[in-house]
């Protein structure tokens, strides 16, 4: 069963991973969209995971 410090560890973990991928993303000269930040929430939180993620990305830029 997962304890309190083990969800508050793994949501610091999404969110740096988030954020390093928002970070190389602006390197290259792209924007996150309103969208895709409400979908980083939703895995930072725990409410998805890195599949779906990645499945929501691929489907509203027409990429399934």
């Amino acid at each position: 069963m997962a304890t309190s410090t083990d969800t508050m560890t793994m949501q610091a973990e999404r969110a740096r991973r988030v954020a390093e991928a928002v970070h190389s993303g602006e390197m290259e000269g792209l924007d996150v969209t309103p969208a895709g930040r409400e979908d980083a929430q939703e895995y930072i939180a725990g409410r998805i995971d890195s599949d779906e993620l990645v499945a929501r990305a691929r489907s509203r830029y027409g990429l399934d």
